[in-house]
């Protein structure tokens, strides 16, 4: 046997094990497992190497320690609630909380998403706005900065927002900066060399162990928070960055959804940092100590609760409260998101909901960010067009907000797309808002968008070229692994 027929037998070997692997060891959904072995089938070697990056299953075990979380008692409020819904003493906080008990429930029990009840809301759609109330935020903060972002890009804003924790570090203030290795890939260590230096601290969610090579590399944390003293909240889907200012000629205008909260729902957001800090940290690991989770007033009447989700959770938390809110529609479901590439459980939700009246709309965006992702959206909003749906493409630049709002009463915002890699692969944080005049505000938004933006028609999707075809049938094999 000469060495290239060697290499071959090697080559289909190693894909025969490989093969074996994804389909009895990895215990992936079928959707994902065809996907893959079509990969490793049609592109053996590079095939290969695709899944070590991107196709093994995260090792959960002790990836995040939650047993800390004890000392500030969440663990006891979470047994409280729960008790007070099993035994039916939960009292509903006003008619929204009353109609969406389950959800709830199930996110409280299953996810220890705590329900709080004093909250104040403010709701960002503009990154300028946004970034103006957080450095404004950061400026007035005494004790401690908490950040988390998928993507810092040291651009003009990213330089700016550095340079003011830097200021804000000499002065005092304990600084905490938390990204994704993938998301901010462009970042050097030299670029927080004067903040380090003033005592602020940084770290890297899931770093690659050698250079160029990440075999977490399709984990990534997607979640964007900050705390500023215990008392003060940001999240939702602005990262740090100048596209996020609409100064990306490719992208124009951004358009996305942040919120900023105060009341106890911050207890919530402060814990699920202090644990990615501590999964990414093995130097300056921060205790759950007394002065970071202060006492805090009641701020409003919001309800919400905090939702996280991830590859380390049993459950698709986050998924299946979106399933939960579409099941519950009476009236209507609307939509906004960058990807559609819904699995077939919360796509036959959607799909139910329209055939039986309800009025769904979904608004995605003009343009690709990721060609191969955006075709599957395309894909599947034209799913969504034969069942009645309506389906509008945002024309005033980029829309990449994350929200859900249903009968008008019951919404949610957060870091989560509606793909498979946000319910499965990605870690996410949604905040569920159980308040008339959140999603009011959030529908006027809508209304607002709806200016801007052409409505989709059957006939204008069905016309569509045989290469617009195409690029959907590629795309429909990668959907479960895109």
């Amino acid at each position: 046997m000469d060495v290239y027929s060697l290499m071959v037998s090697l080559v289909l070997f190693l894909n025969m094990i490989l093969a074996a692997i994804v389909i009895f060891l990895e215990n992936k959904d079928a959707g994902s497992t065809w996907a893959w072995l079509m990969v490793l089938i049609f592109i053996p070697i590079l095939g290969f190497i695709l899944y070590l990056l991107f196709g093994k299953n995260l090792n959960k075990i002790h990836l995040f320690e939650w047993e800390d979380r004890k000392k500030i008692g969440i663990d006891k409020i979470v047994n409280e609630q729960t008790l007070h819904f099993r035994t039916g003493q939960f009292t509903p906080y006003n008619e929204i909380t009353g109609n969406n008990k389950g959800l709830i429930y199930m996110l409280l029990a299953n996810n220890d998403a705590i329900l709080t009840v004093d909250n104040a809301i403010e709701i960002f759609t503009d990154g300028n706005e946004k970034f103006d109330s957080l450095f404004k935020d950061i400026q007035n903060s005494k004790e401690f900065i908490h950040l988390q972002y998928y993507i810092f890009k040291n651009d003009q804003i990213g330089k700016k927002l550095i340079h003011l924790l830097t200021e804000k570090a000499k002065q005092g203030v304990k600084v905490r900066i938390l990204y994704d290795d993938l998301g901010s890939r462009s970042l050097r260590k030299k670029t927080f060399k004067e903040l380090q230096a003033a005592g602020g601290e940084i770290e890297v969610f899931f770093p690659s162990r050698f250079h160029l090579i990440n075999f977490r590399l399709n984990y990534r944390n997607h979640r964007k928070l900050v705390i500023i003293d215990g008392k003060i909240g940001y999240i939702g889907g602005f990262n740090v960055g100048d596209e996020y200012l609409g100064l990306n000629k490719k992208f124009g205008y951004w358009r996305d959804t942040h919120l900023r909260l105060t009341g106890s729902a911050v207890y919530e957001i402060q814990t699920r940092f202090i644990l990615d800090w501590n999964q990414a940290s093995h130097r300056h690991d921060i205790d759950y100590s007394p002065h970071l989770f202060p006492k805090v007033e009641s701020a409003g009447q919001v309800g919400m609760q905090i939702v996280s989700s991830g590859p380390d959770s049993e459950w698709e938390q986050i998924k299946y409260g979106y399933i939960k809110m579409i099941s519950s529609a009476k009236k209507s479901i609307w939509i906004q998101t960058p990807y559609f590439i819904p699995d077939a459980s919360l796509l036959d939700s959607l799909r139910i909901a329209a055939l039986t009246g309800k009025d769904v709309r979904i608004m995605i965006p003009n343009k690709p960010d990721h060609p191969f992702v955006y075709w599957a959206t395309y894909l599947h909003v034209g799913e969504m067009l034969k069942a009645g749906g309506k389906i509008y493409i945002y024309d005033n630049g980029f829309i990449h907000a994350k929200t859900i709002i249903v009968d008008g009463n019951l919404s949610s915002v957060g870091t989560a797309n509606i793909d498979v890699r946000s319910f499965r692969l990605n870690f996410e944080v949604n905040a569920f808002l159980y308040d008339e005049g959140i999603a009011a505000s959030l529908t006027e938004s809508f209304y607002n968008d709806l200016k801007v933006s052409r409505e989709l028609t059957n006939e204008e999707y069905n016309n569509r070229s045989w290469k617009i075809r195409m690029k959907e049938s590629i795309s429909r094999l990668l959907s479960p692994i895109l």
